[in-house]
């Protein structure tokens, strides 16, 4: 999976764009999942939903054409990604995530520098940001075309183990061309996890320590012999 960010401060036009991009990349053939950033519930007061909620608790909704989870306790985003099946990840919202590229909304140019952080692909909207290519409603499948081209999404470990002092280093050097995802050591290790299709990233030490472990395990048993291992675990929900 892909992922881009919709980068942009309140009432800059990101839920605008999210959509247009989404529908989009559908056009394209591709599959799309959305991932929002927000500062208030996620469910409006005084709802049935709203009525079963309660902290640490989990409530399932079902309808015959959707489904929604509510869980007790914040998640950070990569918790989910095993849960976002798609071939693109948009993400509205959350200008701290530096292990994506973005599209910057702005309101207006004095916002783009605090908005860009060497991880835009490009800005969208009624306001221009020098150096980046810019796109309106009307050339949104020209958007949709570069945002497939160019997309990805790192761990967001942070290890270092790349010689990029981190998530953001790697990240910015990527959209400047002067690397590729394949750069990240987490996403390349000797040992890989998969959860539900999705790979999760293993910094240097994680993967030594599993892939350690494991074998240390697989050599005492009978009828093992040096080669790929492919080991399937049913998670369980904690």
């Amino acid at each position: 999976m892909r992922a881009i960010s919709i980068a942009g401060f309140k009432n800059s036009g990101k839920t605008t764009l999210t959509s247009l991009l989404a529908a989009a990349l559908e056009r394209r053939g591709l599959s799309v999942s959305i991932a929002k950033r927000a500062h208030h519930r996620l469910d409006k007061p005084d709802t049935d939903t709203a009525k079963l909620c309660a902290p640490g608790r989990t409530v399932v909704g079902f309808s015959e054409t959707e489904t929604a989870l509510f869980r007790g306790g914040a998640r950070q985003l990569p918790d989910m990604l095993p849960l976002l099946q798609a071939d693109m990840l948009l993400v509205e919202g959350g200008k701290s995530r530096d292990w994506l590229p973005r599209v910057l909304c702005a309101r207006d140019p004095s916002e783009a520098e605090a908005l860009n952080r060497g991880l835009a692909l490009a800005s969208f909207g009624r306001v221009p940001v020098p150096g980046l290519p810019h796109f309106t409603e009307s050339g949104i499948d020209d958007l949709a075309a570069l945002a497939a081209e160019r997309a990805f999404m790192l761990p967001g470990l942070n290890c270092g183990a790349c010689g990029y002092g981190g998530c953001l280093g790697l990240a910015r050097a990527i959209v400047a061309g002067a690397a590729a995802v394949g750069d990240c050591k987490a996403l390349d290790a000797p040992v890989t996890v998969t959860i539900n299709g999705q790979p999760l990233g293993l910094n240097p030490f994680t993967a030594r320590m599993l892939g350690g472990a494991i074998q240390g395990m697989l050599h005492e048993m009978k009828g093992v012999a040096p080669g790929d291992v492919e080991i399937r675990l049913k998670l369980q929900d904690r």
